[in-house]
């Protein structure tokens, strides 16, 4: 029998309520869910699901209403908003769809960000971060800024900044979203290279089937709750 802890993560009967009274609305309304370390798990779902709600729980960045979330074991909704945020900061790594990069700094400096707030000396993030930037692909292109680069590269940039501290759990949210068809494939074959290769956790939101079908399993909310969980043959 599977114990708790090997569960990276657990969502038990997690619930969120936003507003009160005849204005309450049940974002989520009791939600089970487990992940294993070094899975990879597509969350999919339409608009007002759940999918996003869900997601901020994991991240750290809301708290439930009811209910509990375990991280390797330890209760999260017991901890403070500063024991929220070195977990994000230490275990977690985001991919956004908007990108998030500084505008007018370059691809070396925006990957090195989170080593900055881990208080690394300034060598030591630089050779982390061209690292990063050596494992997308983007080592060349370095020292140019935002607007110098495609949209594909951008993502690139974003999934760099988000690995060069090692999570051990990946977080992306629609990071296909702004991409053409081509580049998505690309992106979603890095996501799919560093969990196979790294061991990375990965979850991710998706409108997309066809970039869920990347992932080893899909989970799919309606009306605040988990609708189905599905796993996929690893082929793609």
């Amino acid at each position: 029998m599977q114990s708790e802890y090997e569960y990276i993560i657990k969502l038990e009967g997690i619930t969120k309520v936003y507003g009160e009274g005849s204005a309450a609305t049940y974002a989520l309304q009791g939600v089970d869910l487990e992940i294993v370390e070094g899975d990879f798990v597509a969350i999919m779902g339409p608009s007002g699901s759940g999918k996003s709600t869900a997601m901020n729980m994991i991240g750290c960045l809301d708290v439930p209403t009811d209910g509990k979330y375990f991280f390797k074991g330890i209760d999260v909704s017991t901890l403070s908003q500063n024991q929220r945020a070195l977990l994000r900061r230490h275990y977690l790594g985001f991919v956004f769809q908007g990108y998030n990069l500084l505008g007018r700094t370059t691809a070396v400096e925006n990957v090195e960000l989170p080593l900055v707030y881990r208080g690394i000396r300034a060598a030591k993030r630089r050779t982390l971060a061209m690292d990063a930037l050596n494992k997308v692909g983007l080592q060349a292109v370095s020292h140019h800024t935002p607007g110098e680069l495609s949209g594909g590269q951008l993502q690139r940039v974003a999934i760099a900044r988000a690995i060069v501290t090692e999570p051990l759990v990946l977080l992306a949210d629609e990071p296909t979203g702004n991409l053409d068809t081509a580049r998505s494939i690309e992106i979603m074959k890095l996501l799919q290279s560093f969990n196979r290769e790294l061991g990375i956790t990965i979850i991710m939101v998706t409108h997309e089937n066809e970039m869920a079908a990347y992932a080893n399993r899909t989970v799919h909310f309606r009306d605040g709750l988990i609708e189905s969980d599905q796993k996929h043959r690893e082929d793609v």
